[in-house]
């Protein structure tokens, strides 16, 4: 399996505030290794932001994946930045990364990965 380091990025982010802006889905063929995940916050006051995993994939033996709060209406000051892991986070085909914020388009956000293809 070859790994390839790569990094995403959305300048602002999501279009509309209460509706989860898809930031990145594992390709078919693919595993990810995330390993930071920023969060910039572009407004001239306080936001609340949320990072959601959304996973229906199943490990053997194990129940099915749900959809999990990374972080959950966290506050990130005007002009401030969140680093929103501690560990890395491992995903499974389909599983997808999403971002919220209390007001549309004021999160920047800078997500680093390893993909094994």
């Amino acid at each position: 399996m070859p790994n390839a380091f790569k990094v995403i990025t959305r300048d602002v982010c999501p279009a509309s505030s209460g509706t989860p802006e898809t930031l990145y889905t594992v390709q078919t063929g693919s595993t990810l290794v995330v390993l930071g995940l920023t969060l910039s916050n572009v407004h001239n006051a306080q936001v609340t932001a949320s990072v959601t995993i959304v996973s229906t994939t199943t490990q053997t033996s194990q129940t099915q994946n749900t959809t999990a709060h990374i972080i959950k209406d966290a506050a990130i000051p005007a002009g401030s930045t969140l680093s929103v892991l501690d560990g890395k986070i491992v995903l499974n085909v389909g599983d997808i990364v999403k971002i919220d914020c209390s007001v549309a388009d004021k999160i920047s956000a800078t997500m680093s990965y390893m993909e094994q293809t």
